[in-house]
């Protein structure tokens, strides 16, 4: 049941992303997603639908966080995050040992510029959407173990 609900998630992310062109039908699995951009740090970033560049535009994301990863971040836009394989452990308070971890279904929304602590304690995969132009901005404490 819970593959069916993820499905369904990704599905009501990649319908909201849609705009006015031709639209193709896709579908991914965690572990066929192209990565499109690998950081040193580990993550990794793929762009499933959409163009996260241009102003106004509503695109839908995938983002690799590995084991072990933390990092305090604040985006330019609103997001809305499935939690696609792993487990995602999030603080948005200013404590950031005080995170909660997110299991694979949960889905999370993340306000624009609102910091927060971004952690994974094995390999995890989101699928997110928002609307361009999408930066990330980080804050003190960032570190991969």
């Amino acid at each position: 049941m819970r593959k069916k609900f993820i499905v369904l998630v990704v599905l009501s992310l990649l319908t909201a992303a849609s705009g006015q062109e031709s639209k193709t039908a896709q579908a991914w699995t965690a572990k066929t997603i192209n990565w499109q951009t690998t950081d040193k740090d580990g993550t990794k970033w793929a762009v499933l639908q959409g163009k996260s560049d241009v102003p106004g535009e509503v695109f839908t994301y995938a983002a690799f966080v590995p084991a072990g990863y933390q990092d305090r971040h604040s985006h330019s836009s609103d997001a809305w995050v499935a939690v696609a394989q792993g487990g995602l452990r999030v603080s948005f308070g200013t404590d950031p040992k005080k995170t909660e971890t997110y299991p694979v279904g949960s889905v999370l929304f993340v306000p624009a510029n609102v910091e927060h602590t971004m952690a994974a304690e094995e390999d995890t995969v989101l699928i997110g959407t928002a609307t361009g132009p999408w930066s990330t901005h980080h804050h003190q404490g960032h570190r991969h173990h």
